[in-house]
């Protein structure tokens, strides 16, 4: 039996992806996803199931698919952001994971999926359900996680209080994700600590965003406080496009594989192909 990762490290060339202006062919998507199958993370987020007119970079996703060569070591991690997304992403035998962005934010909700929070509450619970039927896994993503730009509520115990009402419909992976890039290292280690302590049944992720200067302490914070599921993108690319600070992006992978390395993480991954995918990135990331 193949030992399974003790941290979960998750790529995410989606999320670096799909803000591009310029449509990335489909022969580079497939060769460089192939490349990062090739390195053996946990987990890729490679593509999404949603509108072609929302998010143009990822009309090719199910032609994507098609094209990989998937092994044992790495799961697939699709995103949908409706009830239709949901329907189309469970056809696929090679997916393992469905993640949705369950916003605490109204304003950020209605931007990102174009419902309201109630709304896509019921497509969480569709979701659940869909995928309990079909073999898959839910990840829950709770998007403004850390706070917001739009003046909406927001608290730990709001946090907490969306969190529970996931786990008690049926999630059993949430992301904390900071999607303008404003958790601070104080901030990252109470909130993860608390969430933990109050779902201690619950997988509990983190999908930060960083500039160049302030990975290291988020990375430090988030370990510390014993998160071992999170993302990253190879030279922190993409991102957050509702950020003010054009630095700030994904957490670069390269950085959280050393410091994981330095903790004596082992990770299990093919360093040489990463290095191969990393060159290969300068052909979509201009």
């Amino acid at each position: 039996m193949e030992k399974q990762h003790a941290f979960k490290l998750i790529e995410c060339p989606r999320d670096a992806m799909q803000g591009l202006e310029q449509f990335v062919p489909t022969d580079l998507k497939v060769e460089y996803l192939n490349l990062l199958l090739e390195v053996g993370f946990n987990t890729l987020d490679f593509g999404s199931f949603v509108s072609p007119k929302a998010i143009p970079q990822m009309q090719d996703t199910a032609t994507v698919l098609s094209r990989l060569r998937l092994n044992s070591k790495t799961k697939l991690l699709a995103i949908v952001a409706n009830q239709r997304g949901v329907e189309e992403a469970v056809k696929y035998d090679e997916i393992t994971y469905l993640g949705f962005p369950f916003s605490v934010s109204e304003t950020f909700q209605q931007r990102n999926t174009n419902s309201s929070i109630q709304e896509s509450l019921s497509t969480v619970e569709q979701m659940l359900e869909v995928c309990q039927r079909n073999n898959k896994e839910a990840v829950v993503y709770l998007s403004m996680g850390f706070g917001n730009p739009y003046g909406d509520e927001w608290s730990p115990e709001l946090l907490s209080n969306w969190a529970h009402e996931l786990v008690e419909r049926g999630a059993t992976i949430l992301s904390l994700s900071d999607t303008i890039g404003i958790a601070q290292p104080e901030q990252i280690d109470s909130l993860y600590r608390y969430l933990a302590a109050e779902l201690p049944n619950t997988e509990i992720g983190l999908h930060l965003h960083s500039t160049p200067t302030s990975w290291k302490e988020k990375m430090e914070a988030a370990y510390l406080a014993g998160c071992r599921r999170m993302d990253g993108a190879l030279k922190g690319f993409g991102g957050c496009p509702m950020a003010t600070d054009k630095l700030t992006g994904n957490m670069p992978t390269e950085l959280m594989i050393e410091y994981l390395q330095d903790k004596g993480e082992d990770l299990q991954l093919d360093l040489q192909k990463w290095q191969e995918a990393m060159l290969f990135s300068t052909k979509i990331f201009t």
